[in-house]
């Protein structure tokens, strides 16, 4: 027997030890390995050999043990929303859904924290918190998993006041490559003890471990919230005002810039009738005097670079109103194109060189003739381009792979990253080395190899091993 054929009936009789053991909760059913071997960006489907549904720490625990006498990988799989092909399963393998271990565990509401299983999502967890006076303040747009959303390092919309998932995971609990069940990190706002691990495994898009519980810090309501859009004669205006925003430290929530190609496509989407220019979304937290300083300070700066047309909302169902328009924007561009698809990319840069790096993106658009959008969380210097394209035009994919590649370019030669939140998986890890540097790289493969000697957690995402 060759070792290919082996390592077949390896994984075969593999299945079979997991069927005898989970029943209907082990699936090899096409259309569900189907479901699993792709997200939400433009990466061909890579399905795994069968997809497992555990319910606790153990369950799992049990599944890569399993899978690590036989050598098989294993991909952890929450809502299958990531952006950069990080459940593919490039090797095939053992997909371990979590959406079933989705229980609320624990609330401290004096201390505002809560632990979690990693299914549960976003807006489970604030629906349960509703009468709490506390929330989870994370939102990147999609009802995500929190344990997706974890090993992502997922940030979004209220990021520049709130922090990104690094700022409010307090602890982990995962399996590792062997099996074992390991804590990281406690409940106490501060630690010195040790390593920290609870970072290490933040971002790590499972290539180190199956995160199954998280520890998170909540927030407490505010009194007043008040949001508002405002248009700018140009993308670089709406920067600008953005900038100057946070070095003025207006501890604004949220601040978004929506660009007018965006907002033809919103308007005719949503059945709007925003002005169809460059366009700031914002929201202000804090006391009813907090926010109307802040909503006045904000009038202020915004007036030097040209601002018009200021729309407030201060009621609930209002704000949710204006923010729906904000969050189905990718929607909206997909109807420009009816049966085009799009291929969503992201950098970051210090918010110093943001109306630089967009307005030569932009420039580098409009050279592409590709129909590819801006939209951005720029008060932490964050924005998206999604490129959408028709299936099968392989030059206009051609043209993407290229706009995208100088975008990347551009952001780290303005000292910034290849992705603020979109993380890496198989899309961006072409570009690892050039930000990161060959000391560095060696460093992170050092650590992928002692905790995963076998290379069997999510292969082929973050380090080349």
């Amino acid at each position: 027997m060759n070792q290919a054929a082996a390592n077949l009936s390896d994984r075969e009789a593999l299945i079979d030890q997991l069927r005898s053991l989970f029943g209907e909760r082990l699936t090899t059913s096409k259309s569900v390995l189907e479901q699993h071997g792709h997200g939400e960006s433009w990466h061909p489907v890579q399905a795994p050999d069968a997809v497992c549904f555990p319910h606790s720490n153990e369950e799992v625990a049990t599944i890569v043990k399993l899978c690590a006498e036989s050598t098989t990988p294993v991909i952890a799989f929450g809502t299958g929303t990531s952006l950069e092909g990080q459940v593919q399963a490039v090797n095939g393998g053992i997909s371990i859904d979590l959406t079933q271990m989705n229980q609320i565990l624990e609330v401290n509401n004096e201390d505002m924290d809560c632990r979690v299983q990693a299914g549960v999502t976003r807006r489970q967890l604030n629906q349960y918190l509703h009468d709490s006076g506390l929330f989870f303040s994370i939102d990147p747009g999609a009802n995500t998993s929190i344990g997706g959303m974890a090993a992502t390092r997922a940030s979004g919309t209220n990021a520049v006041r709130y922090g990104t998932m690094r700022e409010n995971v307090l602890g982990l609990t995962v399996v590792t490559a062997n099996g074992e069940i390991i804590k990281t990190g406690t409940r106490a706002r501060k630690s010195a003890a040790g390593y920290d691990l609870t970072r290490l495994f933040v971002g790590s898009e499972g290539t180190l471990g199956v995160i199954t519980e998280v520890c998170l810090r909540l927030h407490g309501l505010t009194e007043a919230i008040s949001a508002a859009i405002v248009n700018f004669p140009d993308v670089r205006s709406a920067a600008e005002a953005s900038i100057q925003t946070i070095q003025m430290g207006i501890p604004i929530a949220r601040i978004e810039i929506v660009d007018r190609a965006y907002m033809k496509a919103i308007n005719a989407y949503s059945k709007t009738d925003y002005p169809e220019l460059d366009t700031l979304f914002l929201e202000f937290h804090g006391t009813c005097a907090g926010v109307a300083e802040q909503v006045q300070m904000f009038d202020e700066i915004s007036q030097e670079f040209g601002a018009s047309g200021f729309q407030w909302a201060d009621k609930e169902e209002d704000r949710r109103q204006l923010w729906r328009a904000r969050h189905d924007a990718y929607y909206a561009g997909l109807a420009v194109y009816p049966g085009y698809q799009g291929y969503v990319t992201d950098v970051c840069v210090p918010i110093s060189r943001l109306a630089d790096c967009i307005t030569e993106t932009q420039a580098d658009i409009a050279t592409s003739g590709l129909f590819a959008p801006v939209i951005g969380h720029v008060g932490d210097g964050n924005f998206h381009s999604t490129m959408f394209l028709e299936p099968g035009n392989e030059a206009m994919f051609a043209k993407a792979l290229e706009l995208d590649k100088r975008m990347v370019r551009r952001a780290q030669q303005m000292g910034g990253t290849c992705t603020g939140e979109h993380g890496i998986g198989i899309g961006k890890l072409k570009h690892m080395r050039n930000e990161h540097g060959d000391g560095a790289m060696v460093a992170m493969q050092a650590i992928k190899v002692a905790l995963d000697p076998q290379n069997i957690m999510n292969p082929g995402k973050v380090v080349d091993c």
